[in-house]
C-alpha cells in the first residue's frame, strides 16, 4: 500500500507545488534586489522557500540592515513579478490531471499555502483552480505559519476530515515539517530544493511530479477497493 490509510481528502500545497510560481517569485526577489544594490545569497534564497512574505521581509532586513527598506522593495519587487506574470499564472505539470482524478475519486481537494489571502486566491483564480478547492486556508489562516501544523490542522477540519487521513502535498521543506507535525500522510514534490535526510524521513513519498502523485492516489485506491 502506498499509503497506511485510505485517502479521504488531499491538501495541497499552492506556490511550487500545483503553481509554478516559486522561480517566478525568486528571480523577480534577485532582480529587484540587484536593482536596489544588494547581492541576494544563495544560503537565503533556500530559507525563504515556503515561508510567507513577511517572514523573507525579516531575513532580508537581518541580512542586509538598515540599509534594507521594506517600503521601497516592494514596488520594485511586484513590478518585476508583474512582469514576469504576462503570460498568466502557470501550473506545475500533472497539476490538472491530479484535480480530475481528485474529483473522480469523490475526495474533497484543498489548498494550505503561505501566501496571503488574496495573493492566494487571485492566482488560483487566475490559473482555473479556484472553483475546485473545496477550502483554501492561507497565512492570514493562523496565528503561526508553516513549519507549524496549523495550517494543515485547520485545512483537514475544513474539508471535514482528521488530518491523519489526508494526503498532504508539499514542494518545500518547511512545508513537509508542518504536513508532517500535522500527521498528515506527507508526499514530497521537489520544486527548487532537494529533500534533506531529515525531509525524506518526514515522507512517506518523495516523487518527481504530480503525475506520480496521481499514481500513487490511484494504487492507493486500488488497494483499498
Amino acid at each position: 500500500m502506498p499509503f497506511p490509510h485510505p485517502v479521504r481528502a488531499v491538501l495541497l500545497d499552492m506556490d511550487g507545488t500545483i503553481l509554478d510560481t516559486e522561480t517566478i517569485y525568486v528571480g523577480a526577489m534577485f532582480a529587484a534586489l540587484e536593482e536596489m544594490g544588494f547581492h541576494l545569497p544563495e544560503r537565503l534564497v533556500h530559507a525563504m522557500i515556503g515561508l510567507p512574505g513577511q517572514e523573507c521581509m525579516a531575513l532580508l532586513r537581518g541580512e542586509f540592515g538598515e540599509r534594507f527598506q521594506h517600503k521601497a522593495f516592494m514596488p520594485v519587487y511586484v513590478a518585476h513579478r508583474t512582469e514576469r506574470m504576462k503570460g498568466g499564472i502557470p501550473v506545475k505539470p500533472g497539476t490538472l490531471e491530479l484535480f480530475d482524478l481528485i474529483e473522480a475519486a469523490g475526495l474533497k481537494v484543498a489548498v494550505a499555502t503561505s501566501s496571503n489571502r488574496e495573493n492566494a486566491r487571485v492566482n488560483l483564480a487566475a490559473a482555473g483552480l479556484l472553483p475546485r478547492l473545496a477550502a483554501v486556508l492561507t497565512r492570514d489562516d493562523v496565528a503561526v505559519a508553516k513549519p507549524d501544523p496549523a495550517l494543515f490542522l485547520k485545512a483537514a477540519a475544513a474539508v471535514g476530515e482528521a488530518a491523519s487521513v489526508c494526503l498532504a502535498v508539499e514542494d518545500s521543506h518547511v512545508g513537509v515539517r508542518a504536513a508532517h507535525a500535522a500527521g498528515a500522510m506527507t508526499v514530497m514534490v521537489p520544486d527548487m530544493l532537494p529533500p534533506t535526510e531529515e525531509i525524506r524521513g518526514l515522507c512517506l513519498h518523495v516523487v518527481e511530479d504530480l503525475h506520480a502523485v496521481g499514481a500513487l492516489l490511484r494504487a492507493s485506491r486500488s488497494t483499498n477497493g
